[in-house]
């Protein structure tokens, strides 16, 4: 199997000039245009796709991001996996501002968002998808990001839950002393429904959390503002990229049919179809 990456950047990472022979494409979607162009081209002898989840402008808040169209255009163009980068708050003392987490669970608080492609229109997938998202994300990408930035020296935590939630407001100090009380690692506002449709899609999805500050639970931190988050994403926006560059071609050397083969059959059975739309075509 031929293996394509596609990175999505968040807050302060647009682009990557890493990226050889690169070409902007302009892709169209049944959901419409993606956030922005998708630069293909090759990261150490990796085809890749690189996509600002934002735009490159930072147009898109989390509520307005086309989602659906981003994932849908990187598949497309043939990507087989996703590696995301993700702006965060921390919830514990123990992840620190700058460091890293690779999320593997999620708590959803949006309200406003399509979290799939199977919605009943003429030009969508026909059904309705009961998508399982036990492990929404993909194991075995997430052991190589791990094992590439322990490898690399650069301090990142093996696992955490997110909250994400609509946004484009911080949360109030009651909510985040909630989200502590569920036990989640870290808050955001856009892993999901990123990360449910990539599932839906059968790619394998993974996403470096960046914490750029402790949300709003510390009554001694200072309060979060967007310069204050853009300011440390951007410190730290480095280790991402290190990270990426040197996974790429580890992804790309492992055999991916069989485990991609069972994410594609195991969506493909979650789908139900009635019988009179059956019948109707």
């Amino acid at each position: 199997m031929k293996i394509k990456v596609g990175i999505i950047g968040g807050s302060g990472l647009y682009s990557l000039d890493c990226l050889e022979n690169a070409q902007d494409v302009d892709v169209s979607t049944p959901y419409g245009k993606p956030s922005d162009k998708i630069s293909v081209g090759t990261i150490n002898g990796v085809n890749c796709a690189v996509l600002a989840r934002h735009g490159r402008d930072h147009k898109f808040m989390p509520s307005t991001v086309n989602y659906r169209a981003n994932i849908w255009a990187l598949r497309e163009l043939g990507c087989t996996h996703i590696i995301a980068s993700t702006a965060c708050g921390s919830l514990r003392e123990d992840i620190k501002p700058g460091e890293l987490v690779l999320l593997d669970q999620f708590i959803d608080r949006t309200t406003k968002r399509e979290q799939t492609f199977y919605d009943c229109a003429p030009t969508s997938p026909r059904g309705v998808c009961h998508a399982p998202m036990d492990e929404p994300f993909c194991s075995k990408t997430r052991q190589i990001l791990y094992e590439t930035a322990q490898e690399l020296g650069i301090k990142v935590h093996a696992k955490g839950t997110c909250v994400t939630i609509e946004g484009p407001r911080f949360s109030s100090k009651a909510e985040s002393h909630l989200f502590r009380r569920w036990e989640a690692d870290v808050v955001n506002m856009t892993t999901v429904p990123e990360v449910v449709l990539a599932k839906e899609a059968g790619l394998c999805y993974a996403a470096v959390a960046l914490p750029t500050d402790y949300d709003c639970w510390r009554e001694s931190e200072e309060n979060v503002t967007a310069d204050l988050v853009l300011k440390i994403f951007a410190e730290n926006v480095s280790k991402v990229t290190r990270i990426f560059i040197a996974a790429l071609p580890k992804i790309a050397q492992q055999d991916w049919t069989q485990y991609i083969t069972d994410l594609k059959a195991k969506i493909l059975s979650s789908v139900v179809i009635h019988k009179s739309v059956v019948l109707e075509k």
